[in-house]
């Protein structure tokens, strides 16, 4: 009896499973042939178990015939490395301030252990049917040319405004495309660009960028059908702070303006506006820590998070 009740409870699992994949084929063929640029960063990132679960919901998306390209962060790697080294951290409008001891260990920590790890995970989840994640920094094959990023700080007293040097920051000027499409259109082979956020400037000098920036430029250059940003928050909360579950680039500028989006929340909006202006049909701001969101965001119809697309032609 017993064994004849967890066969019975094994069969009732399948037929739910069949029955979620027959559910799931009008999305899977929205997204096929189609470029998919997630940005895998910092609570998303997790733990190493979490961390599995996201190397083979991306080896999935491949086989389903998407091809996801990753950008990832690493601050909170950076933080710890640069804690070790004794070197001290200094933040404005959450760009870490990047001399040349933390542009060398940022470099580091991004371009070789968090990048390696990741594209390592997606291919140890894909070895079964050869997907194979392959590590890049924007340093490869001129793969991100920047310029140096400046921000304008106000004095409150005086009010006369100042520009602040933020070190080797950098802001993506240009992405080549070039190795990413060779990669993404190989016939031969199943390979999934995992892109670091560094990049170098026109006279040869290295520089950090925010990864949310990064992901932008990608998704933009490489016409996205869909960019994630995986974060930490459910998506993007209104005054109220439920969860709006769509909005336009207009709607989303009036968040920003009417201080209803405040802190970390700013620079990914912008993002997402960025992208969608520069061709990313639309951008999903979703918690990247609750497994298989990214699955639940594309294949189902309620999705994960807030979806932001462009305003409707008059």
């Amino acid at each position: 009896m017993i064994i004849q009740t967890e066969i019975n409870s094994s069969e009732e699992r399948g037929w739910a499973t069949a029955k979620q994949l027959a559910e799931a084929l009008p999305y899977i063929q929205i997204y096929d042939r189609e470029i998919v640029t997630i940005k895998y960063g910092g609570h998303a990132m997790g733990e190493a178990e979490t961390a599995r679960i996201f190397a083979s919901d991306i080896v999935l998306l491949k086989l389903l015939g998407i091809h996801p390209v990753v950008v990832h962060g690493g601050g909170p790697q950076i933080s710890a490395m640069l804690g070790r080294a004794g070197v001290k951290s200094t933040f404005i409008d959450g760009l870490r301030v990047t001399d040349d001891a933390t542009m060398e260990i940022a470099e580091m920590v991004l371009s070789g252990a968090v990048n390696k790890e990741i594209a390592n995970w997606i291919t140890q989840a894909g070895r079964e049917a050869d997907v194979r994640g392959v590590g890049l920094s924007g340093k490869d094959a001129g793969l991100i040319t920047v310029e140096k990023a400046t921000r304008i700080k106000r004095d409150p007293d005086s009010m006369i405004e100042q520009v602040v040097d933020l070190g080797f920051v950098g802001e993506p000027k240009n992405v080549d495309d070039k190795l990413l499409r060779t990669l993404i259109d190989d016939p031969n082979h199943d390979y999934v660009p995992v892109i670091a956020p560094i990049g170098v400037s026109d006279d040869g000098h290295t520089f950090n960028i925010n990864a949310d920036t990064v992901a932008g430029a990608v998704a933009g250059k490489l016409s996205a059908k869909r960019m994630l940003l995986l974060t930490d928050i459910a998506g993007v909360m209104d005054e109220n702070k439920n969860l709006i579950r769509q909005m336009t680039i207009s709607e989303a500028k009036g968040l920003i303006e009417l201080g209803v989006a405040v802190g970390g929340m700013i620079p990914k909006l912008e993002t997402a506006i960025m992208a969608v202006e520069a061709g990313v049909e639309a951008v999903v701001i979703l918690d990247g820590r609750r497994p298989h969101a990214m699955l639940v965001e594309l294949f189902t119809e309620h999705g994960a998070g807030t979806l932001i697309q462009a305003d409707p032609e008059p």
